[in-house]
């Protein structure tokens, strides 16, 4: 089954750690994930650009407005994101919480449906 994992931080905590620490971070981050992909367990992952740069489009009885960054005001924005293919919510859980971005903000597991399109 297949699990969309939104990893989520506090940006301004991100961009608060000394240069190193975020380096150190990146690196944990890309070496989980080649030995995930390596087990069969992650199918793709991708960080995100900062939250400016994000557009929210919305339609309205036919009509089409973008906003720029995210629609939600919140204090965590989504990173990245991590898709694994793997048995159960058991295994899921288990593979987000080793994500180094856990550490400092938070991963939502969520199952995707096999068919369809948002």
């Amino acid at each position: 089954m297949k699990y969309l994992c939104l990893v989520y931080v506090e940006e301004k905590i991100l961009h608060a750690l000394p240069s190193a620490q975020r380096q150190t971070l990146s690196d944990e981050s890309m070496a989980y994930c080649d030995r995930l992909q390596k087990l069969g367990q992650l199918v793709t992952a991708s960080p995100l650009h900062p939250v400016e740069t994000a557009t929210t489009v919305r339609v309205r009885d036919g009509k089409t407005s973008t906003i720029d960054g995210p629609f939600a005001e919140t204090k965590e924005q989504l990173g990245g994101f991590p898709l694994l293919d793997v048995p159960d919510l058991n295994d899921a859980i288990r593979i987000a919480s080793q994500f180094p971005a856990a550490r400092i903000g938070s991963v939502e597991v969520r199952p995707m449906k096999e068919q369809g399109c948002a």
